[in-house]
């Protein structure tokens, strides 16, 4: 194929602009507003405390303005004015929050807010790193900026995570307060963004799918206060320094589960490669049929064995979900 009969179709345009796919990131989705979304956006934005720091967010917050706000973003999402999703939590499909951009020539003011009960999860910063991410590679977009009161460290600290440095002050309206006030405007181009996620370090996890003799396959739980906890991978972890994905397969499943497995046992089966913004993750996955020992969560996690074609209907990490197709074909 000539590679730029691609560029009017095919895998080189599906990285350009957004098509409606929503968006994973390590917890959270982001979607499309729905109208049926209107009571939950209300519902989290008739709150004083969550809309005490916003220019444009009225309060009290009526149903009717939540309607107008979600008709509004599909228009001019449609004009390509904006870009903006609706934060759910992947877990438990619950809307939670907001981000997005209004788009002008080469820049983008970026914006989001997330209900109280969501707070202190670090759900803004996983959701702006995200949208960042879709601005700067899908959308061309030179410079991004956002702007927050000086009292509101904690929206500020966000931006900061992602990126944004201060550029300056500037005297803004904020018409549903009825003041006019400073506001302290941070800014990130793409040439920083670009060396940042750059800079990302690169972590190296081994895993694999044990298979008993009815053709399940075990599935561990991550615990309470582990990074996505409740989601449910396939057993293995990160490699230490010098050992080969096998070693660290061998070393994890006596660790965590309490069983012998011989590296002549793992089959090398399938790999996945997945971009959560902060760090890049690789991760070969390997099959395994025999060991020594019961299977134990020794850390905490719940353990299930799984039949292949139910493999999809347990929440995972979103590097592996692919390595699931590839499991089913494989067995």
């Amino acid at each position: 194929m000539d590679p730029t009969a691609a560029e009017a179709g095919g895998c080189l345009a599906a990285d350009r602009g957004w098509h409606g796919a929503p968006l994973e990131t390590a917890r959270l989705r982001l979607r499309r507003f729905r109208p049926e979304d209107a009571a939950a956006v209300t519902r989290l934005l008739d709150d004083w405390e969550m809309v005490r720091f916003t220019s444009v967010i009225p309060f009290p917050y009526p149903q009717h303005v939540a309607d107008d706000f979600i008709a509004k973003i599909t228009a001019d999402m449609q004009q390509g004015q904006a870009l903006v999703f609706a934060v759910e939590e992947r877990l438990s499909g619950a809307l939670v929050g907001c981000v997005g951009a209004t788009l002008g020539e080469g820049t983008a003011e970026i914006g989001y807010w997330i209900g109280r009960a969501a707070w202190g999860r670090g759900y803004a910063t996983e959701a702006v790193r995200r949208c960042l991410r879709m601005l700067f590679d899908a959308f061309g977009v030179e410079q991004v900026w956002a702007a927050v009161l000086p009292e509101n460290p904690a929206s500020r600290r966000v931006l900061e995570k992602a990126g944004l440095t201060f550029a300056r002050v500037q005297r803004t309206d904020m018409p549903a307060r009825n003041r006019c006030t400073d506001l302290e405007v941070l800014s990130l181009d793409r040439a920083a963004w670009q060396a940042r996620h750059a800079a990302r370090p690169q972590v190296l996890v081994a895993a694999v799918a044990l298979i008993d003799l009815d053709g399940r396959v075990l599935l561990a739980r991550r615990p309470e206060g582990k990074s996505m906890a409740g989601f449910w991978e396939f057993p293995g972890g990160k490699l230490e320094a010098g050992e080969t994905p096998e070693q660290a397969l061998v070393r994890e499943l006596r660790e965590e589960l309490g069983i012998d497995v011989g590296e002549s046992c793992l089959a090398p089966m399938a790999f996945a490669s997945h971009d959560y913004d902060h760090f890049h993750l690789l991760m070969p996955l390997f099959a395994c049929r025999q060991w020594r020992g019961t299977p134990q969560g020794r850390e905490g996690q719940t353990l299930t064995w799984v039949r292949a074609p139910r493999l999809g209907d347990y929440p995972m990490p979103p590097a592996d979900i692919p390595l699931v197709a590839q499991l089913r074909d494989w067995l």
